[in-house]
């Protein structure tokens, strides 16, 4: 297998230091570029939203050897392969979120609804872009409305 070397572009800055699975809708982060990155900004502006790529680099307890689990570890939830799920707890710890862009100055980049923790490396970001990120009739299996809720909200 090929190897592969992931360089952070940043970090973020948060005012959460732990995961919990409530409220990152109203989360507003801060992603500080390293300087030899922050040309990179250049013409973001443009766009409202925006996706983050992340290493999920606080997992003490992360077993990637372990392929097949419940969701958030909750056994009112299906047992089900890591690939069919969003968490953590997976071979490549890597973590995409579609945010919201709240401020741009130069490198640094302040966004809404990004579910990494202070300090977290950030490896790629890219405006969000309805054409390609889009999927029209999307469908997703109901245990996913139940693990969601209050995820995104603010209470």
């Amino acid at each position: 297998m090929t190897e592969v070397r992931l360089e952070a572009i940043g970090l973020v800055r948060s005012e959460r230091d732990s995961s919990e699975d409530r409220g990152w809708g109203v989360v507003e982060s801060v992603i500080e570029l390293l300087p030899q990155f922050a040309a990179g900004l250049e013409g973001l502006e443009a766009f409202s939203h925006a996706l983050v790529v992340f290493y999920m680099h606080l997992d003490p307890d992360r077993e990637p050897s372990a392929l097949r689990r419940r969701p958030r570890g909750r056994e009112d939830m299906p047992m089900l392969g890591v690939f069919a799920q969003r968490g953590r707890m997976r071979p490549n710890p890597v973590g995409v979120s579609a945010v919201a862009i709240a401020r741009l100055e130069p490198g640094r980049l302040t966004v809404r609804g990004l579910d990494a923790v202070n300090g977290t490396p950030v490896l790629d970001i890219k405006p969000y872009v309805p054409v390609f990120d889009r999927v029209e009739g999307a469908r997703t299996p109901e245990w996913i409305d139940r693990l969601m809720v209050g995820y995104f909200d603010d209470e």
